[in-house]
């Protein structure tokens, strides 16, 4: 490890079976990635995986280099896969593949004993791939992981840097720009001068602060302590936002006192119609809810819900309405969740604005990414109109959990 200045030397001598490295820009992040697969490639016979946000990055962040630092030993190279064979220390073979994030679904069913995820915060729908994809590839090997980013807002890297306070095979470790020694510091000094604090804080000092131009603001009096099925409350809804290759999301909410408070959440991939369709007869059944409201755009599962006999309307799809309502619930403080659900609330954290042509926030345009159970929240709440009586018609189902 001579290549490696002390603080990298600190992560790669760590044996934590799965590290979170949060780091500043230029810290010195694909140096220690590459290092640390050419360590694993030689010791032994090992199949390794390294994954940038898409094929293209792969291929300009690490390819060139692995092939460099490889080179005396690669047995093959295959340019259009980016897939290299090399010569382990005692003769034998070790593979290593570049993917993009967007291709997760490539690796899904093999056996890795090494993996380097980088710029985790740049990726989408990263539990869905995580959990379901890469995760059990580890588990025959009981491989090992370098997670790798700068901060992007409190979103899914936020909880991962986390993880540590919860499950012993996470270690979490933090270096800013300034702590590679071969850096100027009068360039990252200069750079503060050129960014916003918030900017330069993130980038640079690798802290975790909110992003600009967020759609919904979801402050920490907000988050409040885990709610009992068993409260007494005006109301229970359910809003359901479909999804397969992107997940699906089903999200509870109680009105209590006037304040709606998000009492449950779930979010899943590939799941078919059936499998939602039982979540939401369980959801309902749990939470003694009265009326699910869905997104309107595919019919035919709504109509699958109706034969299921589940309280099923389709929801009030004005984004621009619906954005604006709750918006106003947050300034009146009626709108609260429950803090273990983080799922929901890295998307409220994460949830923002396109950037317009004047690089200012345009506000009459949200980013498609990483919304799926605030659309769930919306298509709930915006369409709710309260129910004045209980119609005898209603189904048996309907009837046995009123409230």
């Amino acid at each position: 490890m001579a290549s490696l200045f002390q603080q990298q030397k600190t992560i790669a001598l760590d044996q934590t079976r799965f590290k979170v490295i949060c780091c500043g820009r230029r810290f010195g992040k694909t140096t220690l990635a590459i290092e640390r697969i050419k360590h694993k490639a030689l010791s032994k016979p090992y199949k390794i995986a390294y994954i940038a946000p898409t094929y293209q990055q792969a291929r300009d962040i690490a390819w060139e280099m692995l092939k460099k630092e490889l080179q005396p030993i690669i047995l093959n190279a295959n340019e259009s896969r980016l897939e290299l064979t090399v010569r382990t220390q005692k003769n034998e073979e070790s593979l290593i593949i570049l993917r993009g994030w967007e291709a997760i679904e490539t690796l899904r069913g093999q056996a890795f004993d090494f993996l380097v995820i980088d710029e985790v915060a740049s990726m989408r729908n990263f539990w869905v791939g995580w959990q379901e994809v890469l995760r059990p590839t580890l588990t025959d090997t009981q491989g090992e992981v370098m997670f790798i980013s700068t901060p992007k807002g409190f979103n899914h890297f936020y909880t991962l840097y986390h993880k540590q306070n919860e499950d012993k095979d996470f270690q979490s470790f933090h270096f800013t720009s300034y702590d590679n020694p071969y850096n100027k510091k009068e360039e990252i000094d200069k750079a503060q001068t050129e960014l916003s604090d918030n900017q330069f804080a993130q980038e640079y000092l690798a802290d975790f602060r909110k992003v600009e131009g967020l759609v919904y603001n979801l402050d920490e009096r907000e988050i409040i302590e885990p709610v009992d099925v068993s409260i007494k409350t005006e109301e229970r809804i359910i809003g359901v936002d479909w999804g397969y290759r992107n997940p699906a999301a089903i999200v509870v909410l109680y009105l209590k006192d006037k304040e709606w408070i998000v009492a449950d959440e779930w979010k899943q991939a590939e799941r078919t119609t059936a499998e939602i369709i039982q979540v939401l007869q369980n959801k309902l059944v749990e939470h003694r809810v009265r009326r699910i409201y869905c997104d309107s755009a595919e019919p035919d599962r709504i109509e699958e819900c109706r034969r299921a006999s589940l309280p099923v309307h389709e929801a009030n799809k004005d984004v621009e309405g619906g954005i604006s309502h709750i918006q106003n619930l947050f300034k009146e403080k009626r709108l609260k969740v429950c803090k273990n659900f983080k799922y929901i609330q890295e998307e409220f954290n994460t949830y923002q604005y396109a950037e317009g042509k004047d690089g200012k926030p345009n506000k009459e345009e949200p980013e498609k990414m990483n919304d799926h159970l605030l659309d769930a929240l919306r298509y709930a709440i915006y369409s709710y109109k309260p129910i004045k009586k209980i119609p005898a018609q209603a189904s048996p189902l309907i009837q046995a959990y009123q409230i």
